[in-house]
């Protein structure tokens, strides 16, 4: 029995230990793509980055936004020209996770907690 117990502690502290792997300054800069569900649809947004400023496209249109690193994991995404009043509000990005060509984040408005959402995007250059 003392085994069993020893064995259950020692595969909860190895398990407990472990991190997901995190290369952010990997996915700094580059070209990008995002899939998700929109109205039922899947629909693909391909974005390029640098250190300070993103473009995306997205159905024939693009869109620019500043950058501002908080750290090599966290940034924050503001629309340089917004169309209304939603798209003056700052998005705050946090990657989560990555692996050789992808990279897990998760977004939100900047200083709410609730709806944030995760994502998946796919580095392609």
């Amino acid at each position: 029995m003392k085994q069993i117990a020893f064995i259950g502690l020692l595969s909860l502290l190895f398990t407990s230990c472990y991190q997901q792997e995190r290369n952010c300054t990997d996915f700094k800069t580059g070209t990008f793509e995002f899939e998700t569900y929109l109205n039922g649809e899947l629909v693909k947004t391909t974005f390029v980055r640098n250190d300070t400023l993103e473009i995306d496209y997205f159905q024939g249109k693009s869109d620019t936004s500043s950058i501002r690193w908080i750290n090599p994991c966290e940034y924050i995404v503001k629309k340089i020209h917004p169309k209304n009043m939603a798209e003056e509000k700052a998005i705050h990005m946090k990657i989560l996770s990555t692996d050789d060509q992808t990279y897990t984040f998760e977004y939100g408005l900047v200083g709410v907690a609730k709806n944030k959402q995760r994502g998946t995007a796919k580095k392609i250059k």
